[in-house]
Order: C-alpha cells, then sequence, then structure tokens
C-alpha cells in the first residue's frame, strides 16, 4: 500500500511539532500517511513545494515566513485564504495547488472552546499585520467581537489588512480599526500576539496598560518561545495562553480537508501538553 506524504515547511521549523499531531491523527483515525518537517531557505519556497510535489507529496502545512508565497503559488484558494492572501494549507491534486488556512478557525476554536472563552462582544486586540495576523482575522471577526484592533509597528500594513476586513467586520456588528502599536491607550479583554517576537526573543511588543484585569493574553507561538510573552501576561494580571491549542486546531483542520476526517483535536491537546511536560 503507498503510503500518502506530508510535510511541513518553513524556516525555522526544528520546533515544529506538527509530525508528532498528524502522526497521531493518522493513527486514532486509521490513515495511512508520512508526515515530515522541512526547512526551507528564504528564496527557495517555490522551487521546494513543486520539488514535493514530484516526490509524490499530497499536501503541506506552511509556517513563518511562507504564508503569503504560498497563497501566491496556489491555483485555487477558499474564501478565507484569498480574503487574508495568506495559507497554512496546500493541497496537491490533479496537478492543481490548492490554498486554505485554517489558522484563524484554530486560534477561535481554541479561545472558545478549550479556553471557554466567547468571543462575542468583547473587545480584541490583534497584534502584528503579517502572515499570521492576516490568516487569523477573518475567522476573529466571524465570533462577533464588539471591537477588534489591530496594531502594528507599521500602521500602514495594518490599514491595508483592516480595510481589506472591513465589509466583514460590518456584517459581524464589529468595529474594526488599525493602530501604530506605539499609540495604544486603551485595554482589551483578549489580546493576541501574532508577531514573530517570540521566535526572536525580541520581548513583548506592547506595553501593560492594554491589559484589563484578568484580560486573556493569547501568545499564536508555543514552547520555550512563549514563556517571555506569558509571564509579562501574568505578571501584569493577565491570564495567559500559549498557542499550542490553536496548533492543534488548526492542524486537525487541515487534516479533514486532506482525509476527509476530523480527529478529536481535545484528547490531542491533552496528551500534546503530557508529551511536552514529560520533556519529549
Amino acid at each position: 500500500m503507498t503510503t500518502d506524504l506530508y510535510c511541513v515547511m518553513g524556516h525555522p521549523v526544528a520546533h515544529s511539532r506538527s509530525p508528532w499531531l498528524h502522526a497521531r491523527f493518522a493513527e486514532i483515525t486509521g490513515q495511512q500517511l508520512h508526515y515530515d518537517k522541512r526547512d526551507i531557505a528564504p528564496g527557495d519556497f517555490a522551487r521546494s513545494v513543486r520539488a514535493f510535489i514530484e516526490e509524490g507529496g499530497r499536501g503541506c502545512n506552511i509556517t513563518v515566513p511562507f504564508k503569503f508565497e504560498a497563497a501566491e503559488l496556489a491555483t485555487h484558494a477558499s474564501a478565507r485564504s484569498v480574503l487574508a492572501q495568506a495559507s497554512n494549507t496546500l493541497t496537491f491534486k490533479n496537478g492543481q495547488i490548492l490554498a486554505d488556512n485554517t489558522d484563524g478557525i484554530g486560534l477561535v476554536a481554541d479561545i472558545e472552546r478549550n479556553a471557554d472563552l466567547p468571543l462575542k462582544g468583547l473587545r480584541l486586540l490583534l497584534i502584528g499585520a503579517g502572515g499570521a495576523a492576516a490568516g487569523v482575522l477573518g475567522p476573529l471577526l466571524q465570533a462577533s467581537p464588539a471591537h477588534l484592533s489591530v496594531a502594528n509597528r507599521t500602521l500602514h500594513k495594518a490599514s491595508e489588512l483592516v480595510a481589506r476586513h472591513q465589509a466583514l467586520a460590518a456584517q459581524h456588528n464589529t468595529v474594526l480599526e488599525a493602530h501604530n502599536l506605539h499609540a495604544l491607550n486603551e485595554a482589551f479583554d483578549v489580546i493576541i500576539n501574532a508577531t514573530a517576537t517570540s521566535l526572536s526573543g525580541a520581548g513583548v511588543p506592547v506595553d501593560a496598560r492594554v491589559l484589563q484585569p484578568g484580560a486573556l493574553a493569547y501568545d499564536m507561538m508555543y514552547g520555550p518561545g512563549a514563556q517571555g510573552f506569558m509571564d509579562w501576561a501574568r505578571a501584569h494580571g493577565a491570564v495567559p495562553r500559549d498557542g499550542l491549542g490553536m496548533l492543534v486546531e488548526q492542524a486537525a483542520e487541515s487534516f479533514l480537508l486532506w482525509r476527509g476526517v476530523r480527529p478529536p483535536s481535545g484528547q490531542l491537546l491533552s496528551e500534546l501538553r503530557a508529551v511536552i511536560a514529560g520533556g519529549h
């Protein structure tokens, strides 16, 4: 029997837990596949995707910094991928490259289901305007928060992202605004760090005044890189959460796209946290 090939592509990817997750997904659901991780040099993404297709690859997950390139490479794209102009999931079928984005669904599922915090009516701050932020903004708006601010070091990038999503925000009665990172003077119920600061060790990108007492402070990264952000949040009276649940939930959605079956993400999140706590 032929084993279908999948992978995660990014730079860096050494820390990625995706191969473990998809191996467990396959085991639990009885699917035959092999999933590995590939560190791609900047400038080599398109060639690497085509080489993987030539190897018989059926699909891949895309992480930083290639999510915009993944969307551009696609021959067909889902509505959410088109809106984000970024993709984290590629499917290869009949000579076509199909792009989708499961990041936002994964983030909202982790906050609302796993952290038990409905977003409807809340005030949200999304930090960053790169591929990670673009991938989650649409689903965050579909959760109908009262207000959502996108803050970025360069205001024009945040403004472009906000402008593209204004019609969706209006559909869900959400006030959507763009801000410069250093011009934030209000507090939020939920703040989401979608920048790469945790990967680079660059520190927390906002002042603690953005935190309401008891706010959820969510870093889309996970592992040791997210610890600084989580420690900062805890020290200022917020509830910290890393992106491990988002990783599991978005991976489960990708698996559903590829294999037609959705694995039990809640069970897998508990298992993965136990694996990490055990030092494996």
